[in-house]
């Protein structure tokens, strides 16, 4: 195999508080106007992602990393997850409030659901004036507490609310109650894992009159009951890679781009590339490749060195 960038075909999902941003912002091919997510990069059961460009073209995830594992994962990774690719990429549209949730950890997971826990990490990358987040309880509760306030219909009381604009970033540790609000782009980094415990739902009801499915006792046992601060302060620096998360699972780099960057790999892993805002050019052994906003790349680790050039901010997420 001749290393090369790889983009994967967009995996579009209807929610019920979907929209249109996806195609607005990031000239996805949305499927509807209740379209809430575009899973970029993927190897959740029943939603692979199949490459979309190059060589490998038509073929899926898991297959070229079976047939070329060193090349595409990296040493280091194929020593901690084997061939598992260990991350999902989203894009995630919220034209209306997400679900109040939470994720399991890796051990709860497991358990459960023969899976993966869920960390994960938000970067917003559009916002309405008036739009907020859902992160955490605003001081320590606990079980019982949080009961009541459940059964009440006024759980809000207790979570911490904080109001979002292009470029916040927030980290969120397994067992943190979670919402992502309406009029919120973000780009979603996470464990591979599509386990959702969902509390409460604001009472809605879909095209059917139906409410989803609630997972109050399952719940319980998952959530951190700690005050746990999930925002990120950080200062990016024009060409500089400034660090947002480093964690067990993944770690993500801020990378604003203005003229030229020569990138090097990251001994042992593949990288993954999500493009906020802007457009660049990345030139491997003298071939050249455009990306803008909405645009997601994987970079085998058997590439090295990479010149980036033009105006952008980027997403750089790798183990």
């Amino acid at each position: 195999m001749k290393a090369y960038p790889i983009q994967f075909e967009a995996i579009l999902k209807e929610r019920i508080w979907g929209g249109t941003k996806l195609k607005d912002y990031l000239n996805k091919p949305i499927i509807s106007e209740i379209t809430g997510e575009s899973w970029e990069i993927s190897t959740v059961p029943g939603d692979i992602s199949v490459v979309a460009n190059g060589d490998l073209k038509g073929r899926n995830l898991n297959e070229i990393i079976a047939d070329f594992p060193k090349e595409i994962l990296g040493e280091r990774v194929l020593e901690n997850f084997g061939q598992q690719f260990p991350l999902l990429f989203k894009f995630i549209d919220a034209r209306e409030d997400l679900s109040i949730q939470l994720h399991p950890n890796d051990e709860l997971a497991k358990k459960r659901h023969n899976s993966f826990g869920k960390t994960e990490m938000w970067y917003v990358m559009q916002a309405e004036e008036q739009s907020r987040l859902v992160v955490g309880f605003k001081k320590a509760s606990n079980q019982k507490e949080y009961v009541q306030h459940l059964e009440n219909n006024s759980l809000l009381e207790l979570l911490e609310e904080i109001p979002v604009k292009a470029g916040d970033v927030f980290f969120l540790e397994t067992g943190t109650i979670h919402a992502i609000g309406s009029g919120v782009l973000i780009a979603e980094i996470q464990q591979t894992s599509d386990v959702t415990y969902r509390l409460y739902d604001w009472g809605r009801v879909d095209a059917e009159g139906k409410s989803r499915e609630l997972h109050t006792e399952l719940a319980l046992e998952a959530i951190n009951y700690e005050l746990t601060p999930s925002k990120i302060t950080y200062t990016a620096n024009e060409n500089q890679a400034t660090e947002l998360v480093h964690c067990p699972y993944f770690n993500t780099d801020a990378l604003p781009v203005d003229g030229t960057v020569k990138w090097k790999s990251h001994e042992g892993s593949f990288t993954v590339f999500m493009c906020a805002e802007g457009k660049v050019t990345f030139t491997v052994e003298g071939v050249t490749y455009t990306y803008q906003k909405g645009d997601t790349v994987l970079i085998p680790a058997e590439i090295s060195s990479i010149v980036i050039e033009g105006k952008a901010t980027l997403l750089e997420i790798f183990l």
